[in-house]
């Protein structure tokens, strides 16, 4: 009974450890481009060049909500929002250790469109300024010199 307490705890550690160099993308360089990005992308303003690594992935989605507020189409904006809500605090933790400051500036934006696009009654307009300035966020985060 004792080596299988002791073979599940062994498990358990390598479980633990693989998920947190997955979690923290530490096998991932922030310097490097994404090898997985389709030779035809268009590159942006947030791409390997900040201090948080590439965060083009997230300013696709925020300029996707963007294309959707621009619409008028509230309750689609609202739902892909989710997506960058979830898929950001997911990456939190490999992210915010590069630059605190810098992320806290993202994710204080990411709160802002959140909160205008869940209103009981969102107003487009609230909602069109909140992502102009997630979108300047993102932009902001270019590398400095």
């Amino acid at each position: 009974m004792r080596h299988v307490q002791n073979a599940i705890r062994h498990l358990a550690i390598v479980g633990a450890i693989a998920l947190l160099g997955i979690a923290t993308g530490c096998s991932k360089p922030a310097d490097k481009p994404n090898a997985a990005a389709p030779s035809g992308a268009v590159s942006n303003p947030v791409s390997a060049g900040s201090r948080l690594g590439d965060l083009s992935a997230f300013r696709s989605i925020a300029a996707d909500v963007a294309g959707l507020v621009d619409k008028s189409d509230l309750p689609a904006a609202k739902a892909r929002i989710k997506d960058l809500e979830t898929s950001w605090d997911e990456a939190e933790a490999g992210i915010k250790p590069r630059a605190a400051s810098d992320w806290h500036v993202v994710d204080k934006a990411i709160d802002r469109a959140l909160s205008a696009l869940r209103e009981s009654s969102p107003v487009q307009s609230d909602c069109k300024i909140a992502m102009d300035d997630l979108l300047k966020a993102f932009d902001a985060m270019k590398a400095t010199p």
